[in-house]
């Protein structure tokens, strides 16, 4: 697993990269590689969701908790796939959600969420990494430890940082968040299973928007292009 990390990320989580269960954590992945399984996203895409989004550009965290499992798919943001791939139904639900949640949005053709990163949001997977097909494989491994982590960081040394948490999972990562600096936008998650439960009409997007304005920066332009 090399480690191709945006600067001032490293400067906030370099001394992680020296720690034991980081070590056993690569361990596990050579393991996997040896013994022949598939794992996703390829080794250059595992932090793409720290470069994309730069610690001093960061204004919102989307949370998800596994990479996709299907060939292609994942690319190191959480809910997004890449250009070319069918789009999920997790997706196709937060694209409905924006359809109606912000005015003029227009579904787009793919999964690809890079558009979003360019503005500060943060698309971080609770788990990095994943075997082929079997979702869930590489959780309890280390890579919580290190997103909990990452979590801990953006709420110690930021401010006025937007949450959106999806789901049972990601919310029980709101108590690793300091709710006086931040804000946190909580919904059920929008997977087929569920997104009738409260997901759609929760308008995390316009929310955000609000939040972001009311605090004085600029809001994301959610259109996919």
């Amino acid at each position: 697993m090399a480690v191709e990390l945006e600067p001032l990320w490293l400067k906030v989580l370099g001394d992680e990269f020296d720690k034991p269960y980081m070590a056993d954590l690569r361990k596990f992945l050579k393991e996997e590689k040896e013994a022949g399984h598939k794992i996703f996203p390829k080794n250059g895409d595992i932090f793409n969701a720290f470069n994309k989004t730069p610690f001093d550009k960061l204004e919102v965290v989307i949370l998800g908790q596994d990479p996709y499992h299907g060939e292609s798919q994942a690319h190191g943001l959480s809910f997004s796939v890449q250009k070319g791939i069918t789009i999920p139904p997790s997706l196709r639900n937060i694209y409905k959600e924006l359809a109606t949640d912000i005015p003029g949005f227009t579904i787009p053709n793919h999964g690809d969420l890079t558009e979003w990163t360019t503005q500060g949001v943060l698309l971080l997977n609770a788990s990095l990494t994943v075997r082929a097909g079997t979702p869930g494989s590489h959780q309890k491994r280390g890579w919580e430890t290190f997103t909990d982590t990452v979590i801990k960081r953006i709420s110690e040394e930021k401010e006025g940082i937007v949450f959106i948490l999806w789901g049972s999972f990601a919310q029980a990562k709101a108590e690793l968040i300091d709710q006086k600096k931040h804000h946190i936008i909580k919904s059920p998650h929008p997977s087929p299973f569920s997104a009738d439960r409260g997901f759609f009409g929760s308008k995390p997007f316009s929310r955000t928007n609000e939040i972001l304005i009311k605090e004085g920066k600029k809001p994301i332009d959610w259109q996919i292009h």
